[in-house]
């Protein structure tokens, strides 16, 4: 081989390499970004003044925007294509993100969560129909790897999160420190990107109900998203208010959460040939109802730590295993699980939020693991989840 053969090759070869890493990078982004977000709640809820039930209608904006953003993504990806929709709708989430964070009152706050439901949900369309079509060129399976590495990024978010506040950094100034990083690391990830630009037909979704055995999968879904939805949100509000804790250990909740849930959905694959997704989400629910209930007897904040631990990797295999099953049985099927999956994390924030307010944060959080303990009964009926 001639040396500008073999240079033109090593180029061509390194430049495949590098393509590798554009969608790990791409989803380890959103869960830094939406983990960044998820931290901080905390502290802007203590900025703007807000009550619980205040709290939970600022959040079910941001339940409100994902169900919203359906037909934005649906245009965006059949006139630009999955690549392009990535880059505008990743610029878009992190001005949004720094709008939520220079928000000077409640009203802004809700238009500014609305945008982060509706930008990230595109976001989330465009970077997984660009993982689904590279499944289909090379024939292996990566999204579990992805969104695993989505759940990292989110642990890095929230504990990026801890120390800013830790450190008394306001969250608008938080954010202004993180976008123009990640802003590179979109670009840079989006020229990597190998993908081309047409535009890609994608089905607009709409609440579908599903029926008969469909019914168990589509109840767990709503169930967990309902679930993890709310410890998302507000378990690092529980910490701070019921245990007196800081800036820096409140979002703590949500580090110790998302640490366990990675390091379950890492072995989950391995777990579900040996034992069953059944037993598996069944038992994993019951020893995330144990978890939540742990945290809400805790004696103070560190104990509460390690009940929301324990919650993560019980709850973790809810979600990859049940779409697993519903994915099984075709793509009408998902998306109606899908739906009510979506319906959950869009309840969730307000019935959350009217408990706290009227019974107090503890009731909240047990009734949290009231709905991980649902779980574990319904799956134990699901002849689906195998």
């Amino acid at each position: 081989m001639q040396p500008r053969s073999r240079s033109i090759a090593a180029r061509t070869f390194s430049i495949a390499q590098a393509q590798q890493y554009a969608l790990p990078v791409l989803f380890t982004l959103f869960g830094v970004i939406m983990g960044s977000w998820a931290g901080r709640i905390p502290s802007m809820a203590e900025r703007v003044h807000v009550s619980h039930s205040a709290l939970s209608m600022v959040l079910l904006c941001g339940g409100l925007g994902a169900v919203l953003s359906y037909p934005i993504s649906s245009r965006m990806m059949g006139s630009l294509g999955a690549r392009k929709t990535l880059l505008f709708s990743g610029l878009a989430l992190l001005c949004v993100l720094i709008a939520i964070g220079i928000a000077p009152t409640v009203p802004l706050l809700m238009m500014a969560v609305l945008s982060l439901g509706i930008t990230a949900s595109t976001f989330d369309v465009a970077i997984n129909s660009s993982a689904t079509e590279r499944e289909k060129r090379s024939g292996k399976s990566e999204l579990s790897k992805l969104h695993g590495l989505g759940c990292a990024g989110g642990l890095a978010g929230a504990t990026l999160g801890s120390l800013m506040a830790s450190l008394h950094i306001m969250p608008a100034t938080h954010f202004l420190m993180i976008a123009g990083p990640l802003a590179i690391a979109l670009y840079v990830a989006y020229t990597l990107l190998d993908a081309d630009d047409a535009g890609q037909k994608v089905e607009k979704k709409s609440f579908s109900l599903p029926r008969g055995p469909l019914l168990f999968l589509g109840a767990l879904g709503f169930l967990g998203s309902m679930a993890e939805g709310s410890i998302a949100d507000w378990s690092g509000v529980f910490l701070k208010e019921h245990f007196g804790a800081s800036e820096g250990l409140a979002p703590l909740a949500l580090s110790a959460f998302s640490v366990m849930m990675l390091l379950a959905r890492l072995v989950g694959d391995k777990l579900k040939v040996r034992y069953g997704a059944r037993p598996l989400v069944s038992s994993g629910s019951m020893l995330g109802a144990a978890g939540l209930f742990f945290a809400v007897l805790s004696p103070n904040a560190y104990f509460a730590l390690f009940g929301f631990a324990v919650a993560g990797m019980g709850l973790a295999l809810v979600f990859p295993f049940v779409f697993s099953a519903a994915g099984a049985q075709g793509p009408v099927a998902l998306a109606g699980v899908a739906s009510m999956a979506y319906s959950g994390s869009l309840m969730g924030p307000p019935v959350i939020g009217a408990i706290a307010q009227g019974m107090g944060m503890q009731i909240a959080i047990a009734y949290v693991g009231g709905l991980a303990a649902l779980i574990a009964f319904v799956a134990s009926r699901s002849q689906m989840l195998k």
